[in-house]
């Protein structure tokens, strides 16, 4: 009775992505009556710098940026309720991506809860969490969070009976769900392996990042480019890896170093625009948070908890801080924040929980950014799951 039990609660995950994958396709053949499928973006030239380019689709229009946080895939796998979460997060951001039509998505985080992952290759999850841009077409990118390559934690309640109950997984790498062919991991899936499984995708512009800076491994630029004049930017797109799971909280020295070697070879001048992408909150944020309600110069709608910084700060704040070419820094990381407030010449900015995943029950939403040229400016709000608008912003 025991071992029956075990064998449906292990086996359930991967039913629910064999599930899930056919609620997907049959969503994504209603949502491509409306959207092309063609992959909306231009590859940097071969005679062009390293970064990857990402064209504006005709001069004059606004380049919009849909921001999926917090999403964590594949939490508590194992129940009725992690499952359902899956689908209410893909429900969310199906919404967002139908109201907006953005050109590009970002997933700022904790795209998927490996802690909560057993089945070998954590990408199945991620591959579900990505799929609404990828089954409409739209490029995007993606950092890691605390939670992506975080350990296996064992649930205590799994050995409440006597001794460890039996265990049943079945092999991710087959359809089968044959019991002959059970095959159990508990190690996790790394940043390296995740990462690479998501550039097999055409449409991720993500990016291993320098050797020198693993395990930290989502460190990468892309250039936002006029369609006129594909090697002069509109922006650049800076994206860190600040941590967690399987290293510590932090954006570290050489991080840093990076981005000064990068940033002036590229923006030498600082004439071109620069907005930054991570995931956990420098402490920074706690200087700039908004003390009990959200006051102007603050834009948001929930301030609920305290801002969860990285462990330490080792000098990329000072660095950006001081930078006139940096207009804003966006983070995920905390559920119940949504705000973006001055700090010194730049804003700090929260995304807003998209996933069902995670801790919290405020509604759930999505940060978008508009990005102009001719002259520069960039706004951003809040998409609400039910479509609602609030939260606007002109941050430069």
């Amino acid at each position: 009775m025991v071992g029956s039990t075990w064998k449906t609660t292990l086996l359930r995950p991967l039913l629910f992505l064999s599930l899930l994958s056919s609620i997907i396709g049959k969503s994504s053949s209603s949502s491509n009556h409306h959207h092309q499928t063609t992959i909306r973006f231009k590859m940097a030239p071969p005679d062009a710098a390293a970064e990857r380019q990402i064209t504006m689709r005709r001069e004059g229009a606004a380049f919009k940026v849909a921001l999926f946080s917090d999403l964590h895939f594949g939490e508590d796998a194992w129940t009725n309720w992690g499952p359902l979460q899956d689908i209410h997060s893909l429900k969310v951001m199906n919404t967002v991506l139908d109201y907006e039509n953005p050109d590009f998505v970002i997933y700022l985080g904790d795209v998927i809860t490996a802690n909560n992952i057993m089945i070998e290759n954590a990408s199945l999850y991620w591959d579900q969490a990505t799929s609404p841009a990828r089954n409409r077409g739209i490029p995007w990118a993606s950092v890691f969070g605390n939670h992506d390559d975080a350990s296996f934690e064992w649930p205590l309640d799994w050995f409440s009976a006597p001794g460890i109950p039996p265990i049943h997984c079945t092999q991710t790498s087959s359809i089968s769900y044959s019991v002959e062919e059970e095959e159990c991991s508990f190690r996790g899936t790394g940043r390296l392996e995740l990462m690479k499984n998501e550039i097999k995708h055409n449409a991720s512009f993500s990016s291993y990042g320098p050797r020198r800076l693993w395990p930290s491994v989502s460190n990468y630029v892309l250039q936002v480019s006029s369609p006129d004049e594909p090697q002069s930017p509109v922006a650049f797109l800076y994206f860190l890896d600040s941590g967690g799971g399987s290293y510590p909280e932090v954006i570290s020295s050489g991080q840093t170093e990076w981005f000064q070697k990068k940033a002036q070879e590229i923006n030498a001048d600082s004439r071109v625009p620069e907005i930054i992408f991570w995931h956990i909150p420098s402490k920074a944020y706690k200087a700039a948070a908004p003390k009990f309600s959200i006051r102007k110069p603050c834009v948001g709608s929930i301030n609920k908890e305290k801002v969860a910084a990285q462990e330490a700060e080792t000098g990329i704040m000072d660095f950006l801080a001081k930078r006139t070419s940096v207009k804003a820094i966006f983070v995920g990381h905390n559920h119940g924040l949504d705000w973006c407030c001055p700090y010194k010449k730049l804003w700090l900015c929260y995304a807003r929980h998209t996933g069902y995943g995670g801790y919290g029950d405020w509604p759930r939403g999505a940060r978008i950014l508009e990005i102009t040229h001719k002259p520069f400016s960039l706004r951003s709000w809040i998409r609400m799951e039910d479509g609602n608008v609030h939260s606007e912003v002109v941050l430069s």
